[in-house]
């Protein structure tokens, strides 16, 4: 594929034909960062794994120069660190048997900016490309404002779809601020409990931030537990590991919703909720 940035790049971990790959891809993750599909993304991950009709696909959209580092890593310039970035990736693509991973290498300051179209135009080709059955991005009440802005020209890309090619499903997944405050009737409970080891392997592969200062493999783990533990109160666990979604399809299916609107509405639901439950006592 011809991209925007000269600097994107394709890796198809089988060496198949790039079309071809592309075209197979039914759970397709577009991300951030580098880890974020990994850690976000990974019910589409292992549901995909080893599996002949369903494939992922991952979409990593900035160049990772502005991460923290520290320890081994602490010496290394922007330039290294996104090249050990991009390489951590690639290798967890091969992993977790994607079927295409794709890195679209902006600098995080060009896909916050609002009047740069380039990143919609390409994720819009990737789009097209794969037609998946189901998208993972990041949720538009994230804390990270890369992740907002990677969420939002996503909806860019998927509104401008013709409607046939539109995935069946949209979820904005938690990563920077989780969404336990979401009303249950609300979240989307995605199940990773199954292939820890999965997990542990993939998530494991990103050195550059566990050594370099951030243990994103425990706090990633932690909280999967701890969803599925604090999800329902009155009942035992039903799963031992749960991810949380805000179901994003209504913005797709509509284009005349207004992003902003839909995402305050889950936020009114829970001062709603936070009034009801504390007011009866004040």
């Amino acid at each position: 594929m011809n991209f925007s940035n000269s600097n994107a790049a394709t890796f198809i971990p089988s060496g198949e034909p790039e079309h071809s790959a592309l075209a197979k891809i039914t759970h397709l993750g577009i991300g951030a960062h580098q880890d974020d599909l990994e850690f976000m993304a990974f019910h589409g991950i292992e549901a995909c794994y080893r599996q002949t009709e369903k494939w992922f696909g991952g979409v990593t959209c900035t160049n990772g120069a502005g991460s923290a580092r520290a320890g081994l890593y602490k010496d290394y310039s922007d330039e290294e660190m996104c090249e050990v970035r991009h390489r951590e990736q690639d290798h967890a693509a091969v992993v977790g048997d994607y079927a295409a991973m794709i890195q679209l290498d902006y600098p995080s300051v060009a896909i916050k900016d609002p009047s740069n179209g380039a990143p919609v135009e390409d994720l819009l080709s990737i789009l097209k490309a794969t037609t998946p059955d189901l998208v993972y991005t990041h949720n538009p009440a994230d804390k990270h404002s890369t992740h907002v802005a990677v969420a939002a020209n996503v909806l860019k890309a998927l509104r401008a779809l013709p409607s046939e090619q539109r995935p069946k499903q949209v979820l904005g997944c938690e990563v920077w601020r989780g969404l336990d405050w979401m009303l249950d009737s609300d979240k989307t409970t995605l199940d990773v409990s199954r292939r820890p080891n999965l997990a542990t392997a993939i998530g494991g592969i990103f050195d550059s931030q566990i050594a370099g200062g951030k243990r994103y493999d425990l706090a990633v783990d932690g909280r999967r537990i701890a969803n599925a533990t604090f999800y329902d109160s009155h009942s035992v666990d039903d799963a031992e590991k749960l991810w949380f979604a805000m179901d994003l399809t209504p913005l797709v299916e509509d284009p005349n919703l207004d992003p902003l609107e839909f995402t305050m509405a889950f936020i009114q639901r829970f001062e709603e909720d936070v009034r009801g439950a504390l007011g009866k006592y004040f």
